[in-house]
């Protein structure tokens, strides 16, 4: 629930995949930018419809609030009709693994230790976002290919910060795991969307619905995957996984 939000898409994806259990890995409702004066279109209200919908038809839906919706973590531990709302939880696969699933927000300081930093890049991100539309709209006037502000600030302003952050990030995540002894994690936060090994366990990070519109997903047999959606899936191929068990929703 932001102004950025690509909800077309992830109703799209929901629409056409169907799970056994669903998790809300955090953020999915931004009190952060409603509180700047955010919008809650059609759109965000067909998107909780259709999980509603799912839930109705047995789906197991899991939420773990994260920095962004952080109020709703005061009902962690409780059950909703249908829906459980939990700091963190443990997800098992199909063959047998144990995954930590969090939001991942306790692993960076930066949230941790200086919330107003925290908010003055989300205003800075919310700012980038929301000129990126006059910019395109000009370039195209002029003749100018498709550009991002908001992925030019990331790339050319904030890489080397970017990546030591992200890194030191999956450390923790990956560190944290094996001192629970578990097979991995699943995380949101950083909204950077990643699926890979790091010294033995597995880090997926789910990414988010605004920029990448990614899921990680779990089939019959177990496999993991992340996925980027789009909506042109509708009139390709069905996808070639199967209906997963672990899904990122938001």
């Amino acid at each position: 629930a932001t102004h950025a939000c690509r909800a077309p898409a992830l109703l799209d994806f929901l629409e056409q995949n169907e799970a056994d259990t669903i998790y809300l890995v955090g953020d999915i409702i931004d009190f952060w930018d409603i509180n700047r004066g955010g919008i809650w279109p059609q759109a965000h209200s067909d998107v909780v419809l259709a999980l509603l919908g799912k839930m109705r038809r047995g789906t197991r839906l899991i939420f773990v609030p994260g920095n962004h919706d952080e109020g709703l973590r005061d009902y962690c531990g409780a059950f909703l009709p249908g829906i459980e709302i939990e700091r963190e939880c443990i997800h098992a696969t199909a063959d047998g693994r144990h995954l930590l699933v969090t939001h991942g927000d306790a692993f960076d300081v930066v949230v941790r230790y200086a919330r107003w930093l925290a908010l003055l890049g989300g205003h800075g991100n919310a700012l980038a976002r929301m000129l990126n539309t006059p910019l395109r709209w000009a370039r195209r006037r002029f003749g100018f290919g498709l550009w991002s502000l908001s992925a030019f600030i990331k790339l050319k302003l904030k890489v080397k910060t970017a990546v030591n952050f992200i890194g030191a990030f999956e450390s923790a995540l990956v560190a944290e795991a094996r001192r629970r002894g578990l097979d991995g994690v699943v995380c949101g936060h950083i909204h950077h969307a990643q699926c890979k090994v790091v010294d033995g366990i597995r880090y997926l990070n789910c990414g988010d619905w605004v920029e990448s519109c990614t899921a990680v997903v779990e089939d019959d047999a177990g496999n993991l995957e992340l996925i980027a959606w789009r909506q042109s899936v509708r009139e390709e191929a069905r996808p070639r996984w199967a209906p997963a068990r672990l899904r990122k929703a938001a």
